[in-house]
């Protein structure tokens, strides 16, 4: 069975790594980077650390706009699908890589898996929630992490719905004791383990509105304790805009964009984080580190619910007062699996396409 799988953002990076690898095992994998996220410290340092092969292509799609770069995906991934002629393709997440990609798949004979199916915010103004949506119903597979995105789904009317588990759980647990043994980024920033907050702020809602972007950097700035801000080229941008960086810079321990061992390091060794982005707020709640998410809604509402996330936006006074009230948190329900998703997928792959004895065909 020859299957292809797309990634393009950080984030898709560490969940395909467990999948690609039990891939690699039974069939033929054809990895494909779309260029979405294209320095060498977004994108290559992951596929070197995670000990991903070298993708067979790079679409080099770039920067744009939503619609620029998903069009030229849309456009390049079209004739590779149409050269390499795969039994399935797998797709993770909600970037424009997935959507364009799925679009094109659900033009042909290849078998569509979608790889975190049912995650909803319910806030269409995301250009994420638009892409998973629409991915979703595109798709012949879906792998939903949690419950309630196999409930969301079953309200959608969408069918062949499986509940996998977290394939980011496979991989943190991994990474966490590989980043303990191996990752200096502590002690090259002389950092001490939960002496610090970590955060992380790269949404377009967040870093492409000057007054959010300023409560934000503001609330940071004004904490008693040391801030790391591993900081994205998009935000130090939007820093210098709009007269923001003097001051962040002379507060916050601002470093450049770390790779995955080190950032689980970091977030591993935080006494609490401030982001923006899905990806880490999940992370988060795997390393036992409590999360203030700067958005006013999430698609791992779980986490909210289990009482080790909470909800501030841009709110000033609200990221202020969750930054330094005491950290009081319950006990850690299991909402993401047991760290086996990534068989499950390949197990559930193998039985759609009728190839359940690992031969190609």
């Amino acid at each position: 069975m020859k299957v292809v799988s797309v990634v393009g953002a950080r984030p898709q990076f560490v969940k395909a790594f467990p999948v690609s690898r039990v891939l690699r095992e039974r069939h033929e994998e054809v990895l494909v980077h779309t260029g979405q996220h294209y320095s060498e410290s977004m994108s290559d340092v992951f596929f070197e650390e995670l000990d991903i092969p070298t993708p067979e292509y790079n679409l080099g799609v770039g920067s744009g706009t939503q619609g620029e770069q998903t069009g030229r995906i849309v456009t390049r991934f079209g004739e590779l699908v149409e050269r390499e002629e795969p039994d399935a393709v797998v797709v993770y997440g909600d970037t424009n890589s997935t959507l364009a990609s799925a679009v094109v798949t659900a033009k042909t004979d290849a078998r569509l898996a979608h790889v975190e199916a049912g995650l909803r915010s319910y806030n269409r103004e995301m250009p994420e929630e638009v892409n998973r949506e629409l991915t979703d119903h595109v798709s012949d597979l879906l792998f939903a992490p949690t419950r309630r995105g196999v409930e969301n789904l079953r309200k959608e009317g969408v069918g062949n719905v499986h509940l996998t588990g977290d394939v980011m759980y496979d991989a943190i647990r991994w990474a966490r004791s590989r980043a303990a043994e191996h990752s200096t980024v502590l002690a090259a920033n002389d950092l001490a383990d939960g002496e610090y907050v970590l955060a992380t702020v790269h949404r377009a809602g967040n870093t492409d509105d000057p007054d959010r972007l300023a409560a934000i950097m503001g609330a940071l700035c004004e904490l008693d304790r040391e801030v790391v801000f591993p900081i994205h080229p998009r935000t130090m941008e939007c820093l210098d805009e709009y007269g923001l960086r003097e001051r962040v810079e002379s507060s916050m321990t601002l470093i450049d964009p770390v790779g995955y061992l080190d950032f689980v390091r970091l977030l591993d060794g935080a006494e609490r984080v401030a982001t923006d982005s899905g990806g880490v707020q999940k992370e988060a709640f795997f390393l036992d580190t409590h999360c203030v998410t700067l958005r006013e809604e999430t698609e791992w509402v779980e986490t909210i619910d289990a009482g080790w996330n909470v909800l501030v936006g841009a709110d000033r006074e609200a990221i202020t007062r969750e930054l330094t009230a005491p950290v009081s948190l319950p006990e850690k329900p299991e909402l993401y699996g047991d760290g086996d998703a990534a068989e499950r997928m390949v197990d559930l792959i193998e039985r759609d396409a009728g190839s359940t004895d690992g031969s190609d065909g």
